[in-house]
Protein backbone atom coordinates (compact mmCIF):
# COMPACT_ATOMS: atom_id res chain seq x y z
CA UNK A 1 0.00 0.00 0.00
CA UNK A 2 1.57 3.14 -1.37
CA UNK A 3 -0.67 6.35 -1.69
CA UNK A 4 -0.34 9.35 0.39
CA UNK A 5 2.01 9.50 3.47
CA UNK A 6 1.32 13.27 5.98
CA UNK A 7 4.33 12.71 8.54
CA UNK A 8 2.74 15.18 11.45
CA UNK A 9 -1.09 15.14 13.06
CA UNK A 10 -1.18 18.93 13.47
CA UNK A 11 -2.61 21.53 11.46
CA UNK A 12 -0.83 21.30 8.39
CA UNK A 13 -0.48 17.83 8.12
CA UNK A 14 -4.21 17.39 9.28
CA UNK A 15 -5.66 19.54 6.46
CA UNK A 16 -3.58 18.31 3.66
CA UNK A 17 -5.27 14.96 3.93
CA UNK A 18 -8.56 16.30 4.33
CA UNK A 19 -8.38 18.47 1.48
CA UNK A 20 -7.10 15.95 -0.22
CA UNK A 21 -9.69 13.47 -0.21
CA UNK A 22 -12.06 16.13 -0.52
CA UNK A 23 -10.65 17.21 -3.60
CA UNK A 24 -11.19 13.47 -4.68
CA UNK A 25 -7.86 11.91 -4.13
CA UNK A 26 -9.04 7.83 -3.86
CA UNK A 27 -5.48 6.28 -3.05
CA UNK A 28 -4.70 5.20 0.67
CA UNK A 29 -3.92 8.35 2.95
CA UNK A 30 -1.74 7.49 6.30
CA UNK A 31 -0.94 10.01 8.69
CA UNK A 32 1.97 9.55 10.83
CA UNK A 33 2.98 11.60 13.99
CA UNK A 34 5.03 10.47 17.30
CA UNK A 35 2.63 11.40 19.52
CA UNK A 36 -0.01 9.69 21.02
CA UNK A 37 -3.03 11.87 21.44
CA UNK A 38 -5.59 12.47 18.35
CA UNK A 39 -4.73 15.71 16.39
CA UNK A 40 -5.36 18.64 18.65
CA UNK A 41 -5.55 22.09 18.99
CA UNK A 42 -2.99 24.05 20.11
CA UNK A 43 -3.47 27.90 20.83
CA UNK A 44 -5.88 26.85 23.95
CA UNK A 45 -2.82 24.85 25.95
CA UNK A 46 -0.99 28.57 26.99
CA UNK A 47 -4.33 29.98 28.01
CA UNK A 48 -7.42 28.07 28.76
CA UNK A 49 -6.28 24.91 28.84
CA UNK A 50 -3.68 26.08 31.48
CA UNK A 51 -6.41 27.75 33.01
CA UNK A 52 -8.76 24.75 33.69
CA UNK A 53 -11.55 26.19 31.33
CA UNK A 54 -10.27 23.80 28.63
CA UNK A 55 -10.61 20.37 29.13
CA UNK A 56 -8.35 17.86 27.40
CA UNK A 57 -11.04 16.03 25.60
CA UNK A 58 -12.75 19.47 23.83
CA UNK A 59 -8.89 20.42 22.47
CA UNK A 60 -9.33 17.42 19.58
CA UNK A 61 -9.80 18.97 16.22
CA UNK A 62 -11.66 15.91 14.48
CA UNK A 63 -12.98 12.59 16.43
CA UNK A 64 -11.66 9.10 15.88
CA UNK A 65 -14.57 8.15 13.30
CA UNK A 66 -14.22 11.13 11.46
CA UNK A 67 -10.94 9.87 10.04
CA UNK A 68 -12.32 6.35 9.45
CA UNK A 69 -15.11 7.70 7.63
CA UNK A 70 -12.74 9.99 5.24
CA UNK A 71 -10.47 6.80 5.00
CA UNK A 72 -7.58 8.23 6.84
CA UNK A 73 -5.08 6.12 9.00
CA UNK A 74 -3.73 7.23 11.37
CA UNK A 75 -0.18 6.07 12.76
CA UNK A 76 0.04 7.62 16.42
CA UNK A 77 3.24 7.07 18.71
CA UNK A 78 5.65 6.34 15.77
CA UNK A 79 8.19 9.13 14.85
CA UNK A 80 9.97 9.13 11.50
CA UNK A 81 13.60 8.89 11.54
CA UNK A 82 14.40 8.27 8.24
CA UNK A 83 13.09 9.32 4.32
CA UNK A 84 14.59 7.55 1.28
CA UNK A 85 13.59 9.53 -1.84
CA UNK A 86 14.76 6.42 -4.11
CA UNK A 87 12.46 3.91 -2.64
CA UNK A 88 9.53 6.40 -2.23
CA UNK A 89 10.25 5.14 1.77
CA UNK A 90 9.81 6.35 5.25
CA UNK A 91 11.43 4.75 8.18
CA UNK A 92 9.57 4.67 11.58
CA UNK A 93 11.62 3.94 15.20
CA UNK A 94 11.09 0.59 16.14
CA UNK A 95 12.23 -0.82 12.39
CA UNK A 96 8.95 -0.57 10.84
CA UNK A 97 8.75 1.71 7.29
CA UNK A 98 5.86 3.26 5.34
CA UNK A 99 6.39 3.48 1.46
CA UNK A 100 4.69 6.35 -0.50
CA UNK A 101 3.62 7.19 -3.97
CA UNK A 102 3.62 11.25 -2.29
CA UNK A 103 4.94 12.84 1.06
CA UNK A 104 3.93 15.65 3.01
CA UNK A 105 6.34 16.91 5.91
CA UNK A 106 4.19 18.70 7.91
CA UNK A 107 6.46 17.93 11.14
CA UNK A 108 6.03 21.55 12.52
CA UNK A 109 8.60 23.28 15.37
CA UNK A 110 10.30 22.58 18.66
CA UNK A 111 10.77 24.81 21.29
CA UNK A 112 14.04 26.07 21.38
CA UNK A 113 15.99 25.19 24.48
CA UNK A 114 18.03 27.17 27.03
CA UNK A 115 21.50 26.21 26.92
CA UNK A 116 23.02 28.26 29.61
CA UNK A 117 24.79 26.59 32.94
CA UNK A 118 21.55 25.17 35.06
CA UNK A 119 19.64 24.72 31.74
CA UNK A 120 19.06 20.73 32.84
CA UNK A 121 17.62 21.36 36.54
CA UNK A 122 13.85 20.32 36.93
CA UNK A 123 11.51 22.66 37.16
CA UNK A 124 12.49 24.47 33.94
CA UNK A 125 9.49 23.97 31.32
CA UNK A 126 8.46 24.54 27.58
CA UNK A 127 5.06 25.05 25.97
CA UNK A 128 5.12 23.59 22.30
CA UNK A 129 2.68 20.16 22.67
CA UNK A 130 -0.24 18.92 24.41
CA UNK A 131 2.26 16.68 26.57
CA UNK A 132 4.13 19.91 27.61
CA UNK A 133 0.89 21.56 29.00
CA UNK A 134 0.24 18.61 30.61
CA UNK A 135 3.61 18.40 32.45
CA UNK A 136 3.19 22.70 32.90
CA UNK A 137 0.06 22.54 34.60
CA UNK A 138 0.17 21.00 38.02
CA UNK A 139 3.49 22.93 38.34
CA UNK A 140 2.03 26.10 37.15
CA UNK A 141 -0.82 25.51 39.99
CA UNK A 142 1.57 24.43 42.63
CA UNK A 143 4.01 27.17 42.24
CA UNK A 144 4.21 30.85 44.00
CA UNK A 145 7.17 32.94 41.97
CA UNK A 146 6.83 32.37 38.40
CA UNK A 147 10.02 33.55 36.01
CA UNK A 148 8.96 33.45 32.24
CA UNK A 149 11.56 33.62 29.30
CA UNK A 150 10.74 35.70 26.60
CA UNK A 151 8.35 38.25 25.77
CA UNK A 152 7.02 36.54 22.99
CA UNK A 153 3.38 35.14 22.25
CA UNK A 154 3.60 32.07 24.14
CA UNK A 155 5.68 33.57 26.73
CA UNK A 156 3.00 36.14 27.43
CA UNK A 157 -0.01 34.17 27.33
CA UNK A 158 1.83 32.11 29.88
CA UNK A 159 2.44 35.03 32.07
CA UNK A 160 -0.87 36.11 31.41
CA UNK A 161 -2.62 32.32 32.51
CA UNK A 162 0.03 32.74 35.49
CA UNK A 163 -1.03 36.20 36.81
CA UNK A 164 -4.85 35.49 36.41
CA UNK A 165 -3.95 32.49 38.81
CA UNK A 166 -2.40 34.79 41.85
CA UNK A 167 0.95 34.00 41.07
CA UNK A 168 3.88 36.37 41.07
CA UNK A 169 5.20 36.32 37.63
CA UNK A 170 8.84 38.34 36.48
CA UNK A 171 9.23 38.16 32.79
CA UNK A 172 12.84 38.65 31.46
CA UNK A 173 12.76 39.82 28.01
CA UNK A 174 16.63 40.04 25.86
CA UNK A 175 14.85 42.85 23.18
CA UNK A 176 13.55 46.50 24.14
CA UNK A 177 10.14 45.84 23.82
CA UNK A 178 7.33 42.89 24.02
CA UNK A 179 6.65 41.32 20.79
CA UNK A 180 9.33 43.59 18.80
CA UNK A 181 9.63 41.88 15.69
CA UNK A 182 5.56 40.63 15.46
CA UNK A 183 4.07 44.25 16.04
CA UNK A 184 4.95 47.86 16.82
CA UNK A 185 5.78 49.95 19.54
CA UNK A 186 2.38 51.18 20.16
CA UNK A 187 0.54 47.57 20.54
CA UNK A 188 4.17 46.73 22.56
CA UNK A 189 3.28 49.49 24.80
CA UNK A 190 -0.37 48.32 25.32
CA UNK A 191 0.50 44.99 26.20
CA UNK A 192 3.08 45.89 28.33
CA UNK A 193 1.11 48.68 30.28
CA UNK A 194 -1.81 45.49 30.43
CA UNK A 195 0.80 43.27 32.22
CA UNK A 196 1.76 45.57 34.06
CA UNK A 197 -1.64 46.81 35.47
CA UNK A 198 -1.83 42.67 36.28
CA UNK A 199 1.42 42.88 38.98
CA UNK A 200 4.22 41.69 36.12
CA UNK A 201 7.55 42.73 37.02
CA UNK A 202 9.24 42.91 33.30
CA UNK A 203 12.81 43.38 32.71
CA UNK A 204 13.71 44.19 29.29
CA UNK A 205 17.23 44.00 27.97
CA UNK A 206 18.12 41.46 29.94
CA UNK A 207 19.00 38.41 28.82
CA UNK A 208 19.23 34.83 31.11
CA UNK A 209 22.96 33.66 32.17
CA UNK A 210 22.76 30.77 34.40
CA UNK A 211 20.40 28.83 36.87
CA UNK A 212 21.68 28.53 40.34
CA UNK A 213 20.00 27.68 43.19
CA UNK A 214 19.05 24.41 45.55
CA UNK A 215 16.58 22.31 45.00
CA UNK A 216 13.17 23.17 43.87
CA UNK A 217 13.91 26.73 44.17
CA UNK A 218 15.73 28.55 41.12
CA UNK A 219 18.12 32.06 41.12
CA UNK A 220 17.93 32.79 37.23
CA UNK A 221 20.67 35.03 37.18
CA UNK A 222 20.33 37.97 34.91
CA UNK A 223 23.20 39.34 32.25
CA UNK A 224 23.10 42.52 34.83
CA UNK A 225 23.81 40.80 37.71
CA UNK A 226 20.34 40.52 39.48
CA UNK A 227 19.20 37.68 40.39
CA UNK A 228 15.02 36.53 40.53
CA UNK A 229 13.50 33.66 42.66
CA UNK A 230 11.53 31.18 41.02
CA UNK A 231 9.80 28.08 41.91
CA UNK A 232 8.89 27.55 38.18
CA UNK A 233 10.95 28.60 34.74
CA UNK A 234 9.08 28.65 31.54
CA UNK A 235 10.69 29.50 28.86
CA UNK A 236 9.36 30.67 25.41
CA UNK A 237 12.24 31.80 23.51
CA UNK A 238 11.38 30.57 19.91
CA UNK A 239 10.87 27.50 17.72
CA UNK A 240 13.05 25.67 15.72
CA UNK A 241 12.14 23.69 12.33
CA UNK A 242 11.96 20.04 12.42
CA UNK A 243 13.53 19.84 9.00
CA UNK A 244 15.85 17.27 9.82
CA UNK A 245 14.26 14.49 7.95
CA UNK A 246 14.66 16.89 4.78
CA UNK A 247 17.89 17.70 5.14
CA UNK A 248 19.05 14.48 5.70
CA UNK A 249 17.72 13.56 2.16
CA UNK A 250 19.21 15.91 0.56
CA UNK A 251 15.99 18.16 0.12
CA UNK A 252 16.64 22.30 0.18
CA UNK A 253 16.46 23.44 3.63
CA UNK A 254 16.89 27.15 4.47
CA UNK A 255 15.75 28.08 7.82
CA UNK A 256 13.17 25.94 7.14
CA UNK A 257 11.93 23.51 3.92
CA UNK A 258 11.87 25.34 1.04
CA UNK A 259 8.94 24.94 -0.66
CA UNK A 260 6.78 26.69 -3.96
CA UNK A 261 3.47 27.97 -3.31
CA UNK A 262 1.62 24.89 -3.88
CA UNK A 263 4.41 23.61 -1.33
CA UNK A 264 6.07 21.25 -3.49
CA UNK A 265 9.92 21.00 -2.52
CA UNK A 266 13.22 20.68 -4.33
CA UNK A 267 12.06 16.71 -4.61
CA UNK A 268 9.18 15.68 -6.81
CA UNK A 269 5.94 14.39 -4.95
CA UNK A 270 7.40 15.66 -1.53
CA UNK A 271 5.81 18.61 0.11
CA UNK A 272 5.94 20.38 3.15
CA UNK A 273 3.43 22.52 4.63
CA UNK A 274 3.06 24.17 8.31
CA UNK A 275 5.95 25.83 10.84
CA UNK A 276 8.35 23.54 8.60
CA UNK A 277 8.18 25.58 5.41
CA UNK A 278 9.80 28.54 4.42
CA UNK A 279 8.21 29.88 1.64
CA UNK A 280 8.32 33.19 -0.97
CA UNK A 281 5.69 35.58 0.69
CA UNK A 282 4.17 38.21 -2.13
CA UNK A 283 2.74 40.08 0.86
CA UNK A 284 6.30 40.16 2.86
CA UNK A 285 7.92 40.20 -0.83
CA UNK A 286 10.09 37.94 0.69
CA UNK A 287 10.92 33.94 1.92
CA UNK A 288 9.34 33.93 5.32
CA UNK A 289 9.06 30.50 7.93
CA UNK A 290 5.55 31.55 9.69
CA UNK A 291 4.28 29.48 12.84
CA UNK A 292 0.64 30.49 12.98
CA UNK A 293 -2.30 28.24 12.96
CA UNK A 294 -3.73 30.11 10.11
CA UNK A 295 -0.65 29.75 7.84
CA UNK A 296 -0.44 25.80 8.30
CA UNK A 297 -3.52 25.72 7.43
CA UNK A 298 -4.11 27.18 4.43
CA UNK A 299 -0.84 26.00 3.51
CA UNK A 300 -2.27 22.67 3.40
CA UNK A 301 -4.97 23.44 1.59
CA UNK A 302 -2.93 23.75 -0.76
CA UNK A 303 -0.18 20.93 -0.74
CA UNK A 304 -3.67 19.04 -0.44
CA UNK A 305 -5.14 20.27 -3.44
CA UNK A 306 -2.27 19.83 -5.76
CA UNK A 307 -2.14 15.87 -4.29
CA UNK A 308 -5.42 15.79 -6.03
CA UNK A 309 -4.68 17.33 -9.17
CA UNK A 310 -6.43 20.48 -8.52
CA UNK A 311 -4.03 22.92 -7.67
CA UNK A 312 -4.68 25.82 -5.54
CA UNK A 313 -1.79 28.51 -5.20
CA UNK A 314 -1.16 29.38 -1.67
CA UNK A 315 -1.60 33.28 -1.80
CA UNK A 316 -3.74 33.70 1.66
CA UNK A 317 -3.10 36.86 3.75
CA UNK A 318 -0.99 35.72 7.53
CA UNK A 319 -2.96 36.09 10.51
CA UNK A 320 -2.68 35.83 13.57
CA UNK A 321 -4.22 36.07 17.02
CA UNK A 322 -3.25 35.92 20.60
CA UNK A 323 -5.58 36.35 23.97
CA UNK A 324 -3.92 38.16 26.87
CA UNK A 325 -6.33 39.32 30.14
CA UNK A 326 -9.37 40.81 28.24
CA UNK A 327 -7.23 41.81 25.66
CA UNK A 328 -7.75 40.11 22.22
CA UNK A 329 -4.63 40.95 19.79
CA UNK A 330 -5.37 40.08 15.80
CA UNK A 331 -3.15 40.73 13.32
CA UNK A 332 -2.95 40.63 9.26
CA UNK A 333 -0.51 40.87 7.08
CA UNK A 334 2.76 41.39 7.47
CA UNK A 335 4.41 44.55 8.59
CA UNK A 336 7.71 46.11 8.58
CA UNK A 337 9.73 48.25 11.43
CA UNK A 338 10.00 50.93 8.45
CA UNK A 339 6.56 51.04 7.55
CA UNK A 340 4.19 54.32 8.68
CA UNK A 341 1.53 53.99 11.53
CA UNK A 342 -1.76 55.63 11.86
CA UNK A 343 -4.17 54.14 14.51
CA UNK A 344 -7.99 53.83 14.33
CA UNK A 345 -10.16 54.14 17.69
CA UNK A 346 -8.84 54.64 21.14
CA UNK A 347 -6.10 53.07 23.23
CA UNK A 348 -7.47 54.61 26.25
CA UNK A 349 -10.28 52.53 25.77
CA UNK A 350 -8.81 49.29 24.84
CA UNK A 351 -10.32 49.10 21.47
CA UNK A 352 -7.74 50.33 18.64
CA UNK A 353 -6.40 49.02 15.84
CA UNK A 354 -2.90 50.02 14.08
CA UNK A 355 -3.02 50.30 10.00
CA UNK A 356 0.66 50.26 8.47
CA UNK A 357 1.78 51.97 5.49
CA UNK A 358 4.54 51.05 3.16
CA UNK A 359 4.99 53.42 -0.09
CA UNK A 360 1.03 54.37 0.30
CA UNK A 361 -0.02 50.70 0.21
CA UNK A 362 -1.97 49.05 3.11
CA UNK A 363 0.64 45.94 4.04
CA UNK A 364 -1.04 45.12 7.70
CA UNK A 365 -3.44 46.04 10.59
CA UNK A 366 -2.90 45.28 14.06
CA UNK A 367 -6.39 44.94 16.09
CA UNK A 368 -7.14 45.07 19.92
CA UNK A 369 -10.70 43.63 20.44
CA UNK A 370 -11.61 45.52 16.97
CA UNK A 371 -12.27 42.53 15.33
CA UNK A 372 -14.71 44.01 12.89
CA UNK A 373 -11.92 46.48 11.23
CA UNK A 374 -9.48 42.96 11.10
CA UNK A 375 -12.25 41.49 8.88
CA UNK A 376 -12.43 44.36 6.27
CA UNK A 377 -8.67 44.43 6.52
CA UNK A 378 -8.07 41.24 5.42
CA UNK A 379 -9.96 42.04 1.92
CA UNK A 380 -8.79 45.45 2.16
CA UNK A 381 -5.28 43.53 1.76
CA UNK A 382 -6.19 40.55 -0.52
CA UNK A 383 -7.37 42.92 -2.99
CA UNK A 384 -4.59 45.76 -3.00
CA UNK A 385 -7.07 48.24 -1.74
CA UNK A 386 -5.78 50.65 0.30
CA UNK A 387 -7.64 53.58 2.03
CA UNK A 388 -5.71 56.65 2.97
CA UNK A 389 -4.01 56.81 6.30
CA UNK A 390 -6.29 60.18 6.76
CA UNK A 391 -8.83 57.73 5.94
CA UNK A 392 -8.09 55.04 8.17
CA UNK A 393 -8.14 57.07 11.21
CA UNK A 394 -10.74 58.44 10.38
CA UNK A 395 -13.50 56.91 12.92
CA UNK A 396 -16.58 58.47 10.67
CA UNK A 397 -15.31 56.96 7.32
CA UNK A 398 -16.78 53.43 6.96
CA UNK A 399 -14.07 51.22 5.70
CA UNK A 400 -16.71 48.77 4.17
CA UNK A 401 -17.64 51.58 2.01
CA UNK A 402 -14.45 52.30 0.84
CA UNK A 403 -13.99 48.74 -0.12
CA UNK A 404 -17.59 48.72 -1.75
CA UNK A 405 -16.89 52.21 -3.68
CA UNK A 406 -13.62 50.61 -5.04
Amino acid sequence: MSGLVIIGASYAGVQAGISAREKGYQAPIRIVADEIHLPYQRPPLSKAFLSGDVAHNSLFLRGEDYFKTQGIELVLGHRAIGLDRAAGRIALEGGDSLSFDQLVIATGSRARRLSVPGHERDGIVYLRTLDDALHLKPRLEAASDVVIVGGGFIGLEVASTAAKAGKKVTLIEAQSRLLERAVSPLISQFLLDSHRSHGLDIRFNESVVAIEGNGAVHEVVCSSGVRVRADLIVAGIGGIANDELAAQADITCTNGIDVDEHGLTSAPNIYAAGDVSNHHNGFAGRRVRLEAVQNATDQGKAVGAIIAGKPEAYDAVPRFWSDQYDAKLQIVGLSAPTDSAVIRGSMDDGKFSVFYYRDGKLTAVDSINRPGDQMIARRLITASLSPTPEQAADLSFDLKKFEAGK
